[in-house]
């Protein structure tokens, strides 16, 4: 398999140059390709055309964020050929206020993963037919997949039954609630489980 996708992604930068930054096949056995943000929708689709690659099925489009790089996140899609029984991964590397193109008219199924993307991730898809929210609130505030965004939220939802309606009011938590000492709830416990008793005897005997 190894050689088979070495194969293949000799055969896609041999194609298309202009697309491709990079690639490597993993000690797992997977093929990632690197690819400029500006020619994404064309190797996505030379990846669904091509005879030798045949890559018709968007399996999942998602983002990494590395808040210290320049190119803060790296958008990645995966990619099955059920004809040629391979998988492949594109990573774009983009800037925050970067636009990512839209594949929604080569991959129909694309537009919610990229609907997801622009939810939990910030990150804006030009050409997109439909772009908002998908998993969070209208009102939201925040990207929940940020490294930066704050484990409580900024927001917390509430019914209000004087108001007769949903609220939004800000987080608001004393200070004891953010002190964790990580320490195990069975650490100190003095309960023993059946049968280490036996254990404590051999070691006496």
């Amino acid at each position: 398999m190894t050689e088979a996708l070495n194969e293949l992604g000799s055969h896609i930068e041999a194609r298309r140059p202009d697309c491709v930054l990079g690639w490597q096949v993993s000690r797992h056995g997977e093929l990632t390709v690197d690819v400029a943000l500006s020619n994404l929708r064309g190797l996505v689709e030379f990846l669904k055309t091509d005879a030798t690659c045949r890559f018709t099925t968007l399996v999942d489009i998602t983002a990494v964020d590395y808040p210290q790089r320049a190119k803060r996140f790296d958008v990645v899609y995966h990619f099955l050929s059920m004809w040629q029984n391979h998988r492949i991964r594109l990573r774009v590397p983009v800037r925050e206020d970067d636009t990512v193109p839209s594949i929604s008219s080569i991959h129909p199924s694309a537009s919610w993963f990229e609907r997801e993307i622009f939810d939990m991730f910030g990150l804006l898809v030009s050409g997109h037919p439909d772009l908002r929210r998908i998993l969070t609130d209208y009102g939201f505030r925040g990207h929940p997949l940020r490294k930066d965004f704050p484990t409580t939220g900024y927001t917390e939802v509430r019914y209000d039954e004087e108001q007769k309606r949903v609220v939004y009011e800000p987080v608001s938590l004393v200070q004891e609630y953010r002190q964790f000492d990580f320490m195990s709830p069975w650490e100190g416990a003095e309960y023993v489980l059946p049968g280490d008793e036996k254990t404590e005897e051999k070691a006496k005997g």
